[in-house]
């Protein structure tokens, strides 16, 4: 990887490091496309991973149809302009966690979401979700934006407008 992907690379990475929440998009068995918000972690593969229940749409559209699109938008009052906010999209395959991962990923959850976590970890409905990055796309502004892919957001080229 040459310097300025590398940097680039760092750029985005800190730039989905700043969010604490994401904007999940599922779609249900009938096709019905289903946008949702949900608190996230990053696990040691550098996936992000959520804590849902299954009284969310989000949640049985994802045990039922595994491909999820997760978004990071620049906050509006941030931005310059609102047709080039900045923008980080990432086509997923989800996997459900249990075991020693879950447990693993839930106690850091805790640790950075506090008691909330403790309570849900008792309720049953609930399910740990990681995504795995397939491919994406980051948009810095009008004619900046650059095509990326796995999960440690690898630049791959250079897309002008």
């Amino acid at each position: 990887m040459d310097e300025i992907s590398e940097q680039l690379q760092n750029e985005i990475r800190a730039f989905r490091d700043h969010f604490r929440t994401l904007v999940l998009a599922t779609c249900s068995p009938e096709g019905c496309p289903e946008a949702s918000l949900a608190p996230f972690i990053l696990d040691d593969k550098e996936r992000p991973c959520v804590y849902v229940s299954e009284l969310a749409a989000h949640t049985t559209n994802l045990l039922s149809n595994p491909r999820a699109s997760l978004l990071f938008a620049e906050d509006e009052i941030e931005a310059r302009n609102p047709f080039a906010r900045r923008r980080l999209v990432l086509q997923c395959q989800a996997k459900t966690l249990s075991g020693d991962s879950a447990e693993k990923i839930l106690e850091k959850m805790e640790a950075n979401f506090g008691e909330t976590i403790r309570l849900l970890r008792n309720l049953p409905d609930f399910h740990l979700f990681a995504f795995d990055i397939i491919e994406g796309n980051y948009v810095k502004g009008f004619g900046q934006a650059w095509a990326i892919s796995g999960n440690r957001l690898e630049v791959q080229f250079l897309r002008r407008g």
